[in-house]
């Protein structure tokens, strides 16, 4: 890998940018030229520290990973908190880094900018085609600003300050450094700490809201940070040749999707549940089928996901497990 001198990886705490910052270690990058700020050190939401930040640091390369992130219920009841504050840390970032002369930024989005009935699997040509799901609408909108934001720098100042600013939109991410809040986390750390607690407490059965019949498709946090490694380090030629100034995100998936009934069943096999898993189909199912096209992003060289499902799943509840102990361990 060509490094340069810094790179800045914004949310390294988080799940991905944790592990964004174990791929460039495991590249070969200098842990000394890696860039890293905590909310307390840096509040990104804070423009005038941001610019203060990148005025003083200089990065060559960003990996904006940092985000307000949370499952359905969060994102039903922080509407408010969702929207201002990703589009204050992408706008922030971006604007600071374009600023302070850095040429080459990856911005990461969601699976949730597409349309809540987009066709499946869903193309990079699906954005902006229709209605949004209404639960997380303010974080897909804060989400498609950054894409817009990235491609408007490009349109605006490639030619005269070489800014190549791109995106990547990763389908539903686990494993190590994810959040495992018993109502604000996503379905697979929820339903980790679901079956792990009723296996402790030798409860009978674990119910699940809908029906199980919804297909998702998951991609171990690893394997999305290798593909973002790729796609910010493909020659300026090729990235545009595969894409458009004005749709040139990238779809990261896994290419292949399971129904959330199944999913549950590896949850309970990994976390050793043996009770009964009730599926209550009076509550509601969410998007039918969310399925990522992937295929732009293999035609640009990147390939094979290396973590399948069941062994992502028993790294990611050892990380449940050692976050736990350490909780306990740390409690007045």
């Amino acid at each position: 890998m060509n490094t340069p001198e810094t790179i800045y990886v914004a949310g390294h705490r988080g799940m991905v940018g944790s592990a964004i910052v174990r791929q460039l270690l495991a590249a070969g990058h200098p842990a000394s030229h890696i860039l890293t700020r905590t909310h307390a050190e840096l509040n990104l939401t804070d423009q005038a520290a941001v610019r203060a930040f990148f005025a003083r640091t200089k990065p060559q390369q960003v990996y904006l990973a940092a985000a307000k992130v949370g499952g359905i219920h969060a994102n039903h009841t922080f509407p408010a908190d969702f929207i201002y504050q990703n589009l204050m840390i992408a706008a922030n970032v971006i604007e600071a880094a374009f600023c302070n002369g850095v040429q080459k930024l990856l911005f990461l989005g969601s699976s949730c900018i597409y349309p809540k009935l987009a066709p499946q699997p869903m193309s990079e040509q699906a954005l902006l085609t229709g209605l949004l799901e209404a639960t997380n609408e303010p974080y897909a909108v804060a989400k498609i600003a950054g894409i817009k934001l990235c491609e408007s720098y490009n349109r605006q100042f490639g030619a005269s300050h070489g800014v190549d600013y791109r995106s990547v939109m990763p389908t539903n991410l686990y494993g190590p450094g994810d959040n495992y809040h018993p109502e604000n986390s996503h379905v697979i750390p929820a339903l980790i700490r679901r079956f792990h607690e009723a296996r402790v407490t030798g409860a009978p059965e674990v119910a699940i809201w809908g029906s199980g019949t919804p297909l998702r498709e998951f991609l171990f946090v690893d394997d999305m940070a290798s593909a973002c490694v790729h796609v910010m380090n493909l020659p300026k030629a090729l990235y545009e040749q595969h894409t458009q100034p004005t749709l040139s995100h990238i779809n990261v998936g896994y290419g292949s999707d399971m129904t959330i009934a199944e999913l549950a069943h590896s949850i309970a096999h990994v976390t050793g549940f043996a009770g009964q898993i009730r599926f209550d189909a009076t509550k509601p199912d969410g998007t039918a089928r969310k399925l990522m096209d992937s295929s732009r992003l293999h035609s640009l060289g990147w390939q094979t996901q290396k973590v399948d499902l069941t062994s992502g799943l028993a790294l990611t509840y050892q990380d449940f497990l050692q976050q736990t102990a350490q909780r306990q361990h740390t409690a007045p």
